[in-house]
């Protein structure tokens, strides 16, 4: 059976995999660098769960819609965060029940992949913005043990995660909160690599960190940073030719394109998100905003709890709208000629691309192949 009724629909959360009564479902990695799904016919008993947790095709209302701008009191916990430092206010509500954080680290090898903090200090591996699609293999499967036996959970992650997570629960638990962001769309891991291992060939060392939203200039995170071979390099955003090509929408998942989640009408606790134009209603210092809403009673319960420790403010729902609160990312013409180049020339395509070096002669050959 297969887990998606079209390729182009599946958003690669793994949901289905996790689902699987009988491990019959792996997830590969597509001509594109992204992950697909692939069933093992021969132990598949035709159950329908990894049908029935797929995120996709099943709509989702909200309960409620209170809507917030807001930002952490201590400056160190904006610094650390991609906008305002709301996550690890509601992380740190967690963790001081004992309870387990789920949110986007580093792997090992400068992978993405969701992680599980119980501590503060892993939890400072989960802040900050990651502009490459995670893993989440076993992960619905450890949420559930937690939950099972009486834990507190926070899960933060795309919409189409989140919602596979509750999916794939099947019932809602008391303790259980889901933060979903605000998703550009989710960029290719198999780019992503490509691009650590050109960083690592240029510098002659490891990379073992990298901010996608450096926040040392007070510029709301236009800065990028990472160190490789121990030495750390530090430019405008715009100068990366991974977050060029992320931004030109060349390296978006396919199903991104059509994402249904881009809307304020959203079926977790929390939406997270950037506040952007929150100059037009209060100063901006340029070390980040967040933009929150609320959607459950359960969240409107946690709120009155974690506020005092938050500088924030009531708005209207006009007030925090932004494209992909209104519709999906678009799709670049040029796209398909980018995921062309990569697969030929997976570490320098993006450079290639972006700086137009290509001979003609070659970008011909290239079309043909």
């Amino acid at each position: 059976m297969t887990p998606y009724r079209k390729k182009e629909l599946c958003c690669g959360c793994s949901a289905c995999r996790d689902a699987c009564p009988v491990d019959a479902i792996r997830m590969f990695c597509g001509p594109e660098g992204f992950w697909y799904p692939q069933t093992d016919e021969t132990r598949c008993i035709q159950c329908g769960r990894c049908q029935a947790v797929c995120p996709i095709e099943k709509g989702e209302t909200a309960e409620i819609s209170l809507c917030f701008g807001a930002r952490a009191g201590e400056d160190a916990v904006r610094y650390a965060s991609s906008s305002g430092g709301v996550f690890p206010v509601l992380a740190e509500y967690v963790l001081r029940r004992h309870g387990a954080v789920f949110g986007a680290g580093w792997g090992e090898h400068m992978e993405v992949v969701h992680r599980e903090a119980r501590t503060r200090e892993e939890l400072e591996g989960l802040k900050g913005t990651k502009y490459v699609q995670s893993s989440l293999e076993g992960v619905y499967r450890r949420i559930r043990t937690l939950l099972l036996a009486d834990e507190w959970v926070l899960f933060c992650g795309t919409p189409c995660q989140a919602h596979a997570l509750r999916l794939f629960l099947e019932k809602s638990y008391p303790k259980l909160l889901t933060a979903d962001l605000v998703c550009y769309g989710a960029p290719s891991p198999g780019v992503w690599r490509s691009y650590v291992r050109l960083l690592e060939r240029r510098h002659g060392g490891t990379l073992t960190a990298f901010s996608f939203r450096d926040k040392r200039n007070r510029d709301s995170g236009r800065t990028r940073s990472y160190v490789c071979g121990g030495k750390e390099f530090a430019e405008s955003l715009n100068a990366d030719p991974y977050c060029g090509m992320y931004f030109a929408n060349c390296i978006i998942r396919p199903c991104c394109h059509t994402c249904p989640y881009c809307t304020t009408d959203r079926g977790s606790d929390f939406t997270l998100g950037d506040f952007w134009g929150i100059e037009k209603i209060r100063a901006d210092d340029g070390m980040g905003n967040s933009l929150v809403m609320l959607h459950t009673n359960k969240a409107r319960a946690v709120w009155t709890e974690v506020r005092e420790e938050l500088d924030w403010f009531p708005c209207e729902r006009e007030d925090l709208l932004q494209p992909r609160l209104v519709s999906p990312t678009p799709v670049s013409p040029k796209r398909k000629l980018f995921m062309l180049l990569w697969r030929v020339l997976p570490e320098t395509a993006f450079i290639l691309f972006e700086r137009a070096r290509l001979p003609s002669g070659l970008l011909r050959r290239l079309k043909r192949m």
